[in-house]
Formats: structure tokens, sequence, C-alpha cells
């Protein structure tokens, strides 16, 4: 029986095919082949559909831009993901917004409306703390397939991302303090809730685990990759009766802030506690000690996001997967790290 209520994914499993293909079919019926094209229209009759306009004309308004989520523009690890992402873009025909979701969070239906009302045909998100609804509103409107994650993403929801190894990364540093003899290593995480805390942190305690490393809970020490909270796990750590040799830092900026720490409470890095970090910042080669780090390519992840997205504003009839992507980091050894004394 026909619905007043019938939404866009009604008619995607009654035609069987992607919500996008839908919108396209509703849009600009060229782009699919006549089979499509039937099923969806049979599909629209028989659910009672009512077809939206702005959702309708949605390819035909072309907005000829993407817009860049980013968590927060201060940040020097976004600049060189912003320039592959500019990159990447150069060579089309859209431009590129940016917007600050930290000073503006996004309302509930903003995504999903810049889209409708033709405003922007995709977007990159940075930005892994998008809200549920804001992510349904773009399901719901049909133009999921045309949204990006790269760095971090969303739990629970099938987007195409780009992310660097960060397991990866977190098993080579325990790995390479490990080497340098060190048995008692600390952990200073990001934020709760964020998904590269969570990936980092479980990469740490797989190889803490493998190699048989005591399982200190009490080394664990909250974080949210800022400068203060490494000055602050500093003092946690001076402290402690039973200090660790090494720690491992979830960000370079943590890193920054716990060695500033530990020598304001007079212990040396790497000589009384060794350091590592993760990401690599320009400031990593230019601090003293200069930082051993976890290199991610951040403008290979940003023109490899760029390029997915082009690839998925391209497609016609048949939806580019939602593949998650995994681009190789590498350790970087340089002064902040030692062998145990």
């Amino acid at each position: 029986m026909a619905s007043r209520n019938a939404t866009i994914q009604d008619v995607a499993r009654a035609a069987k095919v992607s919500t996008a293909t839908v919108s396209r079919t509703l849009s600009n019926p060229a782009v699919v082949s006549e089979a499509t094209r039937k099923a969806v229209l049979e599909a629209v009759r028989s659910t009672g559909y009512q077809v939206n306009q702005a959702a309708r004309n949605l390819r035909m308004r072309r907005a000829g831009a993407v817009l860049i989520l980013v968590p927060n523009l201060g940040k020097p690890f976004y600049s060189e993901i912003l320039q592959g992402i500019s990159d990447g873009i150069a060579g089309s025909d859209y431009a590129v917004l940016i917007a600050d979701t930290e000073s503006r969070p996004l309302d509930d239906g903003e995504l999903a409306g810049n889209f409708t009302s033709g405003r922007i045909d995709g977007v990159v998100s940075l930005d892994g703390g998008l809200s549920p609804a804001t992510l349904d509103a773009c399901r719901t409107a049909g133009v999921d397939e045309r949204i990006v994650f790269a760095c971090e993403w969303v739990d629970g929801y099938a987007f195409p991302s780009i992310q660097s190894d960060n397991a990866e990364g977190a098993r080579l540093a325990i790995q390479h303090l490990y080497a340098l003899g060190h048995r008692k290593i600390a952990h200073i995480t990001g934020p709760e809730g964020n998904v590269l805390t969570g990936v980092r942190r479980r990469g740490m305690l797989e190889e803490r685990s493998r190699l048989g490393l005591p399982a200190r809970e009490d080394w664990i020490i909250r974080g949210d990759f800022s400068l203060e909270s490494g000055r602050g796990a500093a003092q946690r750590i001076i402290a402690m009766e039973d200090r660790p040799t090494a720690v491992f830092c979830a960000a370079d900026m943590v890193a920054f802030g716990l060695i500033a720490g530990l020598k304001a409470g007079g212990l040396r890095v790497p000589e009384d506690i060794s350091v590592v970090g993760f990401d690599d910042i320009d400031m990593s080669a230019f601090y003293v000690p200069a930082l051993t780090t976890i290199r991610q390519d951040r403008v290979r992840l940003g023109r490899t996001a760029a390029a997915r997205l082009l690839q998925c504003l391209s497609a016609t009839e048949t939806p580019v997967p939602p593949v998650e992507e995994l681009l190789p980091v590498e350790l970087v050894v340089r002064d902040s790290t030692a062998p145990v004394a």
C-alpha cells in the first residue's frame, strides 16, 4: 500500500538500488539505464513517494564547490592535509570552501541543507565528531555517497574514508622503545571518545601485550592532543614512585608539553625519560630535543581524499563503494629517545 510518509530509502529498497541511484534517476534520468529508470519510477509509484523538488533538482543545479570540514583550523596538524586536498581538487573545476566545526558546530540538518539547496556538491570531513543526526539527515537526503572522511571517521557509518594506519603507528612506537631496552612504557592518550584515540591506544595495548610488557593502568594517562595535557601528564609522572622510563604520546603537541613539563620538574629527555610522539608536524624536527615520532603523510592523505571525492562526484549509475583506505606510516627517529639508563 502506498504511504504518504514514504522515504527515499523505501524507494531504494523497492527498486533494489542505492539511495544515490534513486536521486540520480529523479534529477537526471539520462545518466541511468532504461531498466534502472523504470525500476525507480515504479518504486516511486508503488510506495507513494512524494518527490522533493530540491532533491529532484540537486544534480541539475551543480554548485561547483566542495566543502572541507575541519575540527580546528588553528591546529598546525591540519595544514598539510588541507594542502593535499587543495592540490587534489586543483585539477578539477570545483572551488574549495572550508568550515571550522569547532568554532561553529553544524546544526543537525545544516550539512544536508547545503547539498539540497545547491550550495555544495561534495564534502571532505576531517571531523569524526559529526553528530548522528547530521549524518542521518544526509543519508535521508540521498547525498551520503558524496561525503568522504579523511584522517578521522565516524564509527557505525559506511562512508568512504582515508586514514593513516594509526594502530600500526602505535605498534612501531612501542617496538622502537622496546628495542632501546625500555620495559616501563607509559602512554598519554588523545581525548576520550575520539576515534584516533581509540585506535592508537588499541595498537599500543596490543603491542605491549605481545611483548609481555607490564599492564599498568596508572601508566595510561588521559590527554586531549594539546600542549596543556602533556604538561599535566608530566606532573603526574614526576609524582610517581615507580616512574616509566619512556612515554608514547598520541600526538606531537602532547609530547612537546610533556617534555617541557618534565624539564621543569628536573627530568631530562631522553637521559631520564624517552618520549615518542605521533604525527610528525613541522615543529617536531626543530624542537629541543628533536622529537622521535610517527610520521603520517598528511599531504598524501589529503590528495587521496580529494581523489576519492572526485570519483564519487563523477560516478553515474554505480556508486563508489564506501571503502576504508589505510595509508602507511613510518617511525622517524630523532633525539628524544635513547637506550634505557
